[in-house]
């Protein structure tokens, strides 16, 4: 049995409920939220080395075999998501056992935190469109008390702006399905590549991908992110690790889920469109994340730029390209965490957010400093840190395609995100100290704890390549070879194939 697959979205969203009715408790929350962020990283492994060992999983809900059932389904793709959403949200969720304010933990921040955590791992596994949608909506749901928490008054602005963006996207989502369905009559993902490949992806299929493409650029922040920056900038500082780290890399997983198993076969509207849109968003948030003065603005906009680089692989659409986004997903989802800690770390203890208003942090902070030096590098791609990989095997992709302005692009980009960071430590962690001896506020080490096993994962992660090297080999093929992923599910391979 395959039951396994359905636990990461289990575990964490009873885990929300059960910490409701222990509110009065914030003790009991942080106990049962630490066993199940160490159970949830437990069934996570123990997932990924099924599917080394067995192949694609599926589990069919109720008994009812696809394509009429509903269904999960566990690659290498999905289970490396999975574990690092697991890993990352831990440790996001033990800084914030220290830094969240009491206030905000009697405001359930932990069980939106744990539902959060749930839509997410659901959406990584899900194996048709509409639990795609529900899981999308779970996810977003929890978003939207979150990026509530607090009720500041820039809080507030930016909260609509954000949750205005995502009903709309919802309501063009639900517009594509019904019209996916009214034309090839179902939502599982295989049995529309089945019937997209029959049929041909003619006029009408081709536009009904342009509609999921607009859907997931809103949600990924490819190309339409005029949202993101404001709305990741203005909620305490675990909240915009979780955003940073994790929602935007939901986006990019369907992206990549849909347009490498069903809308394909039309590379040079949709993929050329997709490549178009990733280099105006590499040169969009370039531009944003150097023209602002604000630290966690700065932030936001190194995530636009991520999104950007990630999907140059799927434009370019080889398995070298597509390695290289597998291994940048995974690298950028423990970075971003990292990053936006280390920023709400500096905000808090200074005061202020603004690079020209901090200065010689490093002298009252030198752990802090260190680490966001690492984040730097890591960010940039200089080896021998995660980033480094991602960027080589895309580059490689990109040159076995001929795609060489893609690689421009790409490279060029990650000097704007060098130059960026490189501004706010020589701004803020160099030069003489602002803060006097008697002004200075602890760093509390629980703080310093999953920061340093961040940075230690980002580390570890460009060292011990190797250990996941076959893992995002397999999770590359299965995209380069759609057909694997649809005989797993159906047990068919498409005509044509």
């Amino acid at each position: 049995m395959n039951n396994i697959l359905v636990l990461p979205m289990v575990v964490p969203l009873l885990t929300g409920f059960v910490l409701f009715f222990l509110r009065p408790s914030v003790k009991a929350q942080k106990l049962v939220a630490s066993l199940s962020l160490l159970s949830l990283t437990a069934i996570s492994v123990r997932l990924l080395l099924k599917v080394r060992d067995e192949g694609i999983l599926r589990l069919d809900f109720g008994g009812w075999k696809p394509p009429f059932g509903i269904l999960f389904v566990g690659d290498s793709f999905a289970a490396l998501l999975v574990l690092t959403t697991s890993v990352v949200s831990g440790l996001i969720l033990f800084y914030a056992f220290a830094a969240t304010e009491r206030r905000h933990e009697n405001m359930f921040f932990y069980p939106f935190s744990f539902f959060l955590v749930a839509g997410v791992n659901g959406s990584f596994l899900t194996g048709d469109l509409f639990n795609l949608f529900v899981c999308f909506e779970v996810m977003l749901l929890a978003s939207y008390v979150l990026v509530t928490l607090g009720g500041g008054r820039a809080q507030l602005a930016e909260s609509v702006k954000y949750v205005a963006i995502n009903v709309v996207a919802s309501w063009f989502f639900l517009v594509a399905l019904a019209f996916l369905y009214g034309t090839v009559g179902t939502l599982n993902m295989a049995h529309i590549s089945v019937r997209v490949a029959e049929a041909g992806q003619g006029p009408l299929l081709s536009a009904i991908a342009v509609i999921f493409l607009i859907v997931f650029a809103l949600k990924a922040g490819l190309l339409l992110y005029f949202w993101l920056p404001g709305s990741y900038s203005v909620p305490p500082a675990p909240v915009a690790a979780l955003f940073g780290a994790l929602l935007t890399k939901v986006g990019v997983y369907a992206m990549f889920r849909v347009f490498t198993l069903i809308f394909y076969h039309d590379a040079a509207i949709t993929h050329g469109l997709i490549g178009a849109m990733a280099v105006l968003t590499l040169a969009g948030g370039s531009l944003g994340a150097i023209a602002y003065k604000d630290i966690r603005v700065i932030a936001s906009y190194n995530v636009v730029i991520a999104v950007g680089f990630m999907l140059l692989g799927l434009a370019v659409f080889n398995e070298a390209a597509f390695q290289g986004s597998v291994y940048y997903l995974i690298h950028d989802m423990v970075i971003k965490a990292l990053l936006f800690l280390a920023v709400g770390s500096m905000v808090v203890l200074t005061g202020e957010s603004r690079i020209d208003r901090m200065s010689g942090l490093i002298r009252n902070y030198p752990v802090l400093g260190w680490l966001f030096f690492i984040t730097m590098l890591s960010l940039a791609g200089i080896p021998p840190f995660s980033g480094f990989i991602g960027k080589v095997y895309t580059g490689l992709g990109a040159v076995e395609g001929g795609n060489y302005w893609l690689l421009l692009a790409g490279f060029l980009s990650s000097l704007f995100v060098l130059y960026s960071l490189l501004r706010i430590f020589m701004n803020c962690f160099w030069g003489e100290t602002i803060i006097t001896p008697e002004e200075q506020r602890p760093l509390n080490k629980k703080k310093l704890i999953p920061l340093s096993l961040l940075g230690a994962l980002t580390l570890a992660l460009g060292i011990g390549t190797q250990a996941i090297a076959p893992f995002v080999a397999d999770a590359a093929h299965v995209l380069a070879h759609p057909e694997l992923y649809i005989d797993a599910v159906l047990g068919e391979v498409p005509p044509g194939e």
